[in-house]
């Protein structure tokens, strides 16, 4: 199974409200105790508010990009790691 990527904490509620249903959905179809290999990145969501509210879309966009890109680079260094075992 690939390994996903999942930015969370737009809301933690919401995270792991997504955490759940990715994991429910991969044991309805594997059964037995398999889970969803995943990297969550979780961002603090008041600091999103506030830029939100401060109307500062660059710097908002900013933060979504290095969690993007940090979500990426965990996704490829793990599977450089799985490909040398």
């Amino acid at each position: 199974m690939k390994k996903i990527g999942l930015i969370g904490g737009m809301s933690w509620e919401s995270t792991a409200l997504y955490y759940q249903h990715i994991n429910r959905e991969v044991a309805r179809r594997q059964g037995g105790l398999h889970s969803a290999p995943l990297h969550l990145i979780s961002l603090d969501f008041q600091e999103i508010a506030d830029l939100q509210k401060q109307g500062d879309w660059d710097r908002m966009t900013g933060i979504l990009q290095t969690a993007a890109r940090q979500l990426a680079d965990g996704l490829s260094r793990s599977r450089d790691a799985l490909d040398h075992r």
